[in-house]
């Protein structure tokens, strides 16, 4: 691990209390083998709301003419876990983490729910240490910068709901999804859940919840079907 001073300055941040930003890098794999430490989990609370705020008063002024359901859907296009995950990497958050041996051992610091996490960590360090003003200036120059090109890919569009339109219109099909596979701890559960049409397998995808899993599985779907 990198020292901490080090991702501040790379954020462009000066903490007056930089302990903040140590502990926004603290995954909960750590306590395990550091029982006297504190993990990220509180910050991450509080950094997912604070994200939510700034990206939809983002959205709501960027957008005044769009409808209630289109600007839900851009929103949940910032702030997946997929999307955070790309941002983290961007900054290297993964290279400045803490976490148990185990699961650096297990890929951890490239892991997408693990990256994402310890990303909306961050906010919430930055939400206590700088105020809203400046978590929303740093909200803004990483993840509300990528917009545009979430707009030009249609990366905004529910992916499920893509798919069993087309289903329906070409196939006459709704399409289901099975649970193919989960593994992991309680609290860091892996799915990896396939698409169906009818009895035919069509793709897999993997998430860190079914939900997840489900969308994964119905994006890879759209592209072997060439919908």
């Amino acid at each position: 691990m990198l020292p901490i001073q080090d991702f501040a300055s790379k954020i462009n941040l000066k903490f007056n209390d930089i302990s903040l930003l140590e502990l926004a890098l603290i995954h909960r794999s750590h306590i395990n083998e550091n029982k006297d430490r504190a993990h990220n989990e509180r910050l991450e609370f509080l950094g997912d709301a604070v994200l939510e705020l700034v990206v939809t008063e983002f959205l709501y002024n960027k957008f005044p003419e769009k409808p209630e359901g289109d600007l839900t859907s851009q929103r949940s296009a910032l702030v997946k876990g997929n999307h955070l995950a790309q941002v983290a990497r961007r900054i290297e958050v993964g290279e400045y983490l803490c976490m148990s041996r185990g699961e650096e051992r297990g890929g951890g610091r490239d892991k997408d729910y693990l990256l994402a996490n310890a990303l909306e960590a961050i906010i919430g360090a930055i939400y206590l240490d700088q105020g809203y003003a400046n978590a929303q200036t740093f909200i803004s120059k990483y993840i509300l910068v990528d917009i545009d090109e979430i707009l030009a890919k249609n990366l905004h569009i529910d992916a499920k709901s893509y798919f069993q339109e087309c289903a329906q219109e070409k196939m006459s099909i709704t399409p289901v999804y099975k649970l193919m596979d989960e593994n992991g701890p309680d609290h860091e559960k892996n799915f990896t859940m396939g698409a169906y049409l009818g009895e035919q397998f069509v793709a897999s995808g993997k998430g860190s919840s079914k939900q997840s899993a489900e969308q994964e599985a119905a994006k890879s779907a759209i592209l072997k079907m060439q919908w």
